[in-house]
């Protein structure tokens, strides 16, 4: 039986005839025959939820109410709704039940959206006119530094990138103030096209210069050359010279796909800090570098510490600590009222979740617990707590915000969220590494297994001395050891932290020795570890480390203190208060990094400019809430 769907608000969709046969016969199931594919390249992103009854009586009808597509174990995509549970379920045996009426699953197409392909294109038209400030007047603005750039074929995440990268000091000094294009091309080698520092020096000419940002002019066939009139659109820039020579050593970047903004700002840092190598203290990439260190503290007491550089700053969004918690629940109630109702939810209508930028923070800070962690402390696995901060604070820090997550059935989503951001980001009480804490260090007793051993008749000293010399492992192990050193001379000193074993000293690293082993493709952490354990040797540290495949730093908890100051690591990064402005954006519309588009927002002249490709304009609303890269200045007071 083909019954038809049910009737719109607006007098649109079927008379239902479907919903009115379930009320009269109780069959349960109905199936949107226009969504049924056997073909996975057509059937677009793929969910698994609730169950079948396959018990129950079914029928097939025209249904357009349905929540979710579904992948069976037959290979088909479709939507499959039940009317007691009010919402789609996966039916595992659908190519059975469709040959029953007839049906050959497998030659059928999709040719209709699905419910929750029909709310993606509505989350989808929301961001794009959001982020495009699509419908607002936007004011054409033409001049130096507002220059726009060609997209030459999904160059969009490139395009973006690079406007907000020419916004900062040091790279509009490194490449347009202190750089002329006559002495990059007399620096250059035998071929300036090839020449990397040759194509920054000339993009960042073309956009800082003002010469490129006029108005295009829109010619009348009809008409003389007098008759011509300028248009809002900016004749822009094709950056292809530059594209090729950054893309050169990436597969990816070199083709015309759609990429990671993300990836390819990392990627281009990596190629500048390169081309620098030999004056690092020109490298404009510096501005962006930071340490962070990683503090594992063991439940022996000690402390391990792994440092590292970045670039950016990855941070998980807690939707739980979300402001509009109210908002979002009477939202999930008129959306399922509207599905039922069958009716849609206009994008005007969505709510999504508000989360402030100090939870994104606090969340990467945060103690962390890691179970089963393997301490050579106690020779054995424990439990751990790991916390981190930075140590140094970059001129301009660049937060990634993680919106693409695994949802349900290991599918990537992305998450439809408002950031509650500041302007003024206060990070440094957020995000700096806090002072070790001496008194934290301190080895402390067990209470169980100090008073199960003095109810045994024991000293308290000595049972609290046992407790920490076994590491608190158990009221046995205490006694075995209290036993065995009843007879020792200190047994009735204080116990102090330097009782416990603790090794305060630092080993100091050649910084040349740890470059010599980077170079030969080892990491930076790992050399560091094997050149103090080979006493700086490097022909024994490189023996260490194939001697040591699995060597992490994290597991190494030999040391109990860290070293206040920085490490040759990190020495000579640029350094502040943590007190910073919000002066760029890149945000994406799209369901994926790998599609959709890329805009960037920059505050410029007091002002907020939108750069889309080569359309440029003073920004009316800047998305700040919806931004995928944030970028910010570090104040210098």
């Amino acid at each position: 039986m083909i019954l038809c769907g049910r009737s719109n608000w607006d007098g649109t969709g079927g008379n239902n005839h479907a919903i009115e046969h379930y009320k009269v016969t109780g069959y349960p199931l109905a199936i949107k025959l226009g969504t049924i594919t056997a073909d996975l390249d057509a059937a677009g992103a793929l969910f698994a939820d609730s169950l079948y009854l396959s018990w129950i009586p079914y029928f097939i009808s025209q249904l357009e109410l349905t929540s979710q597509t579904f992948l069976s174990s037959t290979v088909n995509i479709s939507d499959v709704f039940s009317y007691p549970e009010d919402e789609s379920v996966m039916d595992p045996l659908l190519a059975e039940h469709l040959a029953h009426f007839g049906i050959d699953f497998s030659s059928l197409q999709k040719t209709e959206m699905t419910t929750a392909e029909r709310e993606l294109d509505q989350n989808t038209n929301f961001d794009w006119n959001r982020i495009q400030e699509s419908g607002q007047e936007v004011e054409p603005v033409c001049g130096p530094g507002y220059t726009g750039l060609v997209n030459l074929g999904n160059s969009c995440y490139m395009a973006a990138t690079m406007q907000v990268v020419y916004s900062t000091r040091s790279f509009c000094s490194r490449y347009y103030k202190n750089q002329t294009l006559k002495t990059a091309f007399e620096t250059a080698p035998a071929d300036p096209t090839v020449d990397l520092n040759m194509q920054l020096t000339k993009l960042a000419h073309g956009l800082l210069s003002g010469k490129y940002s006029v108005p295009a002019v829109e010619k009348d066939d009809n008409a003389d050359a007098a008759s011509s009139t300028a248009s809002s659109k900016q004749q822009g820039i094709p950056p292809r010279m530059f594209k090729a020579v950054i893309a050169a050593s990436h597969p990816e970047f070199s083709t015309m796909r759609q990429q990671d903004a993300l990836e390819f700002f990392l990627h281009f840092l990596d190629q500048v800090e390169r081309a620098n190598a030999g004056n690092p203290e020109l490298d404009p990439a510096r501005s962006f570098k930071f340490g962070i260190e990683d503090r594992i503290l063991c439940s022996s007491g000690k402390v391990a510490y792994n440092k590292r550089l970045d670039y950016i700053l990855s941070l998980n969004i807690p939707l739980h600590e979300a402001t509009n918690k109210e908002e979002l629940e009477a939202f999930h109630k008129f959306k399922a009222q509207k599905f039922a109702e069958g009716k849609e939810v206009s994008s005007d209508e969505i709510v999504r979740p508000r989360v402030p930028l100090e939870a994104c923070l606090s969340s990467f800070s945060a103690p962390e617990e890691i179970n089963d962690f393997y301490s050579t402390a106690l020779k054995a696995k424990t439990m751990a707590v790991k916390s981190g901060g930075l140590t140094s604070f970059p001129d301009y820090l660049v937060l990634h915000m993680r919106k693409f997550v695994m949802g349900e059935g290991w599918v990537p989503k992305k998450l439809g969220i408002f950031l509650g951001l500041i302007f003024l980001a206060h990070i440094f009480g957020y995000l700096k590494v806090p002072e070790d804490d001496v008194e934290s260090n301190k080895p402390v007793p067990n209470e169980d297994i100090v008073s199960q051993l003095v109810s045994m008749g024991f000293n308290q000293l000595h049972c609290e001395k046992a407790a920490i010399r076994t590491s608190n492992a158990g009221v046995e192990e205490a006694m075995n050891w209290l036993l065995s050193h009843m007879d020792d001379a200190d047994i009735d000193d204080i116990i102090s932290p330097e009782a416990k074993g603790a090794n305060t000293s630092f080993t100091s690293i050649d910084q040349s020795k740890v470059d010599t082993l980077i170079s030969f493709g080892f990491e930076e952490d790992i050399a560091r570890k094997a050149l103090k354990a080979s006493g700086g040797d490097i022909e024994k540290a490189t023996d260490w480390i194939f001697n040591n495949p699995g060597a992490s730093v994290l597991a190494d908890m030999d040391a109990t203190t860290s070293d206040t100051a920085p490490t040759s690591a990190d020495a000579g990064l640029p350094d502040g208060g943590g007190r910073y402005r919000l002066m760029g954006i890149v945000s994406h519309i799209g369901t994926s990094t790998q599609c959709g588009h890329y805009v960037a927002h920059i505050f410029k002249d007091g002002r907020w400019v939108i750069f889309n490709d080569d359309k440029v304009g003073a920004s009316v609303n800047p998305p700040k809430d919806m931004g995928y890269l944030y970028f910010f200045e570090r104040l210098s007071s």
